[in-house]
C-alpha cells in the first residue's frame, strides 16, 4: 500500500476521539498519521519492510501506551496512537503485494517481516501494488475522517495526502524505468 494510504488509515484510527474525547483528537490523529507514515523510512535502509517494520512489537508496545493512556493526556494518548497506526501499517502490508520492482508482476513472496518468529509473511496482494488503483480507492475512504472531522493541518495533511496519491498512481508503473535508468 501507499504510505499515504497507511497515514489516513492512522487518522482514521483517531477518528472516534473527535466525538468523545474532542480535545485530544487532533494530537492523535497527527501522531496517527505520523505512526501510519514512520515504517516506511526503512526504503531508505536497503531492507525495506525488516528494518522499521515491526507488526508484533509495535502492537506490543501499542497494548502497553494504551494501558498509560488511560490516564489520558496529550503525550500519553498521540504515544498510544502513533504506535497502533505503525502497528496497522505493518500488518497491512502484508495485505498488499511483494518487495519486486514491478509489483504488478508478482515474484517475490516477502510482504512484511515478523522479527520474533524470524521470518517473511508472504504477500496476501489483496490490494495488487502500491499506487494500484484499488490503493487510491482506499486511500480516499480512509481519508474521509481527516477531511471531515478535523479541521487545521490533520485536514491539510489528508487533503496532502491525496493529492500525493493521485499523482503517484498516475505514474506508478513508470518509476521502474526511472530507477533504472537514472538511480542504478
Amino acid at each position: 500500500m501507499m504510505n499515504t494510504t497507511h497515514a489516513a488509515m492512522g487518522v482514521a484510527l483517531a477518528a472516534p476521539l473527535a466525538v468523545v474525547a474532542p480535545e485530544l483528537a487532533p494530537a492523535a490523529a497527527l501522531a496517527g498519521f505520523a505512526g501510519g507514515t514512520f515504517p516506511d523510512f526503512d526504503l531508505f535502509s536497503g531492507q525495506h519492510r525488516r528494518t522499521l517494520h515491526f507488526p508484533v512489537y509495535y502492537s506490543a508496545a501499542a497494548l502497553v501506551a494504551s494501558a498509560a493512556a488511560l490516564a489520558p493526556t496529550t503525550a500519553t494518548v498521540a504515544g498510544a496512537f502513533f504506535l497502533w497506526s505503525a502497528a496497522l501499517h505493518c500488518v497491512t502490508d502484508a495485505a498488499g503485494g511483494g518487495l519486486e520492482l514491478r509489483p504488478w508482476e508478482p515474484t517475490d513472496d516477502r510482504g512484511v517481516y515478523v522479527h520474533p518468529a524470524g521470518r517473511w509473511i508472504r504477500p496476501r496482494r489483496w490490494i495488487r501494488y502500491d499506487g494500484a488503483p484499488e490503493d487510491l480507492v482506499l486511500a480516499g475512504v480512509f481519508s474521509l475522517p481527516g477531511l471531515f472531522l478535523f479541521d487545521g493541518a490533520v485536514r491539510t495533511l489528508t487533503v496532502v495526502g491525496l493529492a500525493v496519491s493521485v499523482v503517484y498512481v498516475a505514474v506508478r508503473k513508470r518509476l521502474p524505468e526511472v530507477e533504472t535508468r537514472f538511480l542504478r
